[in-house]
């Protein structure tokens, strides 16, 4: 039986700096879409106010 790591113990030096530098990639990227995701939402948000404000102003 292969012997377990027991959880909560971190890995050999060289593996974690990998893991490290692989998970604050996949952070920054997560993050970066956020970002997006957030702008698209306002934009999308002050077209719609300004076309409700358009049909107010308008209607008859």
């Amino acid at each position: 039986m292969a012997e377990e790591k027991p959880e909560g113990t971190a890995p050999a030096a060289p593996d974690r700096t990998a893991a490290d530098r692989e998970r604050l990639a996949l952070e920054k990227k997560r993050e970066r879409y956020v970002w997006y995701y957030l702008g698209y939402f306002l934009f999308g948000i002050h077209i719609v106010a300004f076309v409700m404000i358009y049909a107010v102003r308008h209607a008859k």
